[in-house]
């Protein structure tokens, strides 16, 4: 059963370098979702279901069931594939991210939701800002650098489909967690500005999390804080 890691927005799998280099475990997989620095299957039309639903045939192809590992936009896609195929899925572990009604966009995605407003923003990318607003949400300078680098048109156009397409997200999505059956933990920074941690508290209460590990870090707890979530991780496959 390996380890199954999705990454986030506007990442790839090398978000996941430093805690897998890290882990006990060696089978793994690390995906990078369609137009991450991968192509994209045609007539995708990169809303969270089609995501959804690509991450469920890849796993499919695995076939057995797999221990999710997530973060960002990974983890609310992976948490809406446990809802709908706990089949596939042995555990789950991630964080960074809130499936809450209650919970507002963050300024930056609002901006991405906004037709015109969010064509202008990657038209015309400001690439020195969005490493700024990295560093500021956790990240080193040169993850800031490497994550900006990796950014192209084909992602900025999927990360536009797929806010575009998630407004409501929380309202839709949050009575499924009800429906994960997967032994779970929430790991989370208690920095973290887009998601603060009280969303986190409240995602570990849906889905009926083991544990909530908070980490000293930023949003981008994966890449500030890899030694403490490769042992968070170590722990919660082995108990």
């Amino acid at each position: 059963m390996p380890a199954f890691f999705v990454h986030g927005v506007p990442e790839t799998h090398r978000l996941w370098e430093p805690v897998i280099e890290r882990l006990s475990r060696k089978d793994i997989i690390a995906v990078d979702l369609p137009g991450f620095s991968s192509a994209v299957p045609d007539g995708f039309d990169a809303s969270k279901e089609a995501y959804v639903d690509w991450l469920i045939t890849r796993i499919e192809t695995v076939g057995e069931p797999v221990d999710l590992v997530a973060h960002d936009w990974g983890a609310i896609m992976t948490l809406r594939l446990a809802s709908l195929r706990p089949d596939l899925v042995r555990s789950w572990a991630g964080g960074g991210c809130a499936i809450n009604a209650g919970h507002p966009w963050h300024p930056l995605a609002r901006i991405w939701q906004t037709p015109g407003e969010g064509e202008a923003y990657f038209a015309d990318l400001d690439r020195a800002a969005m490493a700024t607003r990295l560093l500021e949400d956790g990240s080193s300078s040169a993850d800031a650098n490497r994550i900006v680098a990796d950014v192209d048109g084909r992602m900025g156009d999927c990360i536009l489909r797929l806010y575009r397409s998630a407004l409501n997200v929380g309202r839709e999505w949050q009575p499924g967690l009800a429906n994960i059956t997967a032994p779970a933990l929430v790991i989370h920074g208690r920095k973290d500005r887009p998601v603060p941690p009280e969303m986190a508290e409240a995602l570990a209460g849906d889905i009926r999390a083991r544990e909530l590990v908070l980490l000293d870090a930023g949003h981008w707890y994966p890449l500030q804080r890899p030694d403490e979530m490769a042992t968070a991780l170590n722990t919660f496959w082995s108990s």
